[in-house]
């Protein structure tokens, strides 16, 4: 069973460049909370690269190795988590502002950037069964790491 989280922050950039950050794999290792990210393989690029992730708090974490299973830039990257303790799909998405957007909207110049997890727990049905309690940590965990992306766009 796959459980699914989101986030989402408005960023002051043109599609483009909001795409330009946020897929720089290296770069997410500044905003991305307890994690460090590289790509691996084709740079990180497209359908078939590879992006690895190393997640720890002191001694303790783990490596997520992920696949790239569609790329659509600026708009669209998802990667397939092909670990034993992370599986399911991420998704990196770049949302312009709709031509007709109302000037009150929450970004009518910039872009916002949704990060979404349908990822499938570990220990089974346990796993699925604690998510509606683990969810609201991990989401939690998300808008962290996007406030901290705002911050580095804002520098």
């Amino acid at each position: 069973m796959s459980c699914h989280a989101e986030a989402s922050v408005d960023l002051p950039l043109a599609p483009q460049a909001a795409w330009d950050v946020v897929m720089d794999w290296n770069g997410q290792s500044a905003w991305m909370l307890f994690t460090r990210v590289w790509a691996t393989g084709q740079d990180g690029q497209g359908v078939g690269g590879g992006v690895a992730a190393r997640t720890s708090v002191g001694p303790l974490g783990f490596t997520d190795d992920m696949v790239i299973t569609h790329w659509d830039p600026p708009r669209e990257c998802t990667v397939k988590h092909l670990g034993t303790i992370v599986r399911g799909t991420g998704t990196f998405a770049i949302r312009a502002p709709s031509a007709g957007s109302n000037p009150t909207g929450s970004n009518p110049t910039g872009s916002t950037f949704v990060w979404s997890e349908d990822v499938i727990p570990p220990l089974g049905r346990l796993g699925s069964t604690a998510w509606p309690l683990i969810r609201p940590a991990f989401e939690l965990m998300m808008r962290i790491s996007l406030k901290r992306l705002a911050a580095v766009v804002a520098r």
